[in-house]
């Protein structure tokens, strides 16, 4: 049997971030959690134990980070943008996936909060 590549995964990140339609979203920010998702070659590293053969997972939490920083009225193109930086920053990416949820979203609901999931694929 062949290892053909894995999936390296970071799971509820949590921000504090100014995203959000309303003016009172934009001016005081609310609670953010992103999860990434990472489909990559790691026949490599499994059989090396070196760094230097997968991705680096403060590299990824760092773009992820830059990104939160910046204000976006949608968390579609919070999304987005994380999404197109780890593309571009880690050309090896098969399949990504970036999860954003923001929590007590102001729709009034019981809820853990609401989101939106994207998905790129390198064809």
């Amino acid at each position: 049997m062949k290892l053909e590549s894995g999936e390296i995964f970071i799971d509820n990140m949590r921000f504090h971030s100014r995203h959000g339609v309303l003016p009172q979203e934009q001016a005081t920010g609310g609670d953010f959690v992103v999860s990434v998702k990472i489909q990559y070659p790691l026949a490599t590293a499994a059989e090396t134990d070196r760094v230097v053969d997968t991705l680096n997972y403060a590299e990824v939490y760092g773009i992820v980070k830059k990104e939160m920083a910046i204000p976006s009225k949608l968390i579609e193109h919070v999304a987005g943008r994380i999404g197109k930086s780890l593309i571009a920053a880690m050309p090896g990416i098969e399949e990504l996936t970036v999860k954003v949820v923001k929590k007590n979203p102001p729709m009034g609901a019981d809820s853990d909060g609401a989101g939106v999931q994207l998905h790129w694929i390198n064809n």
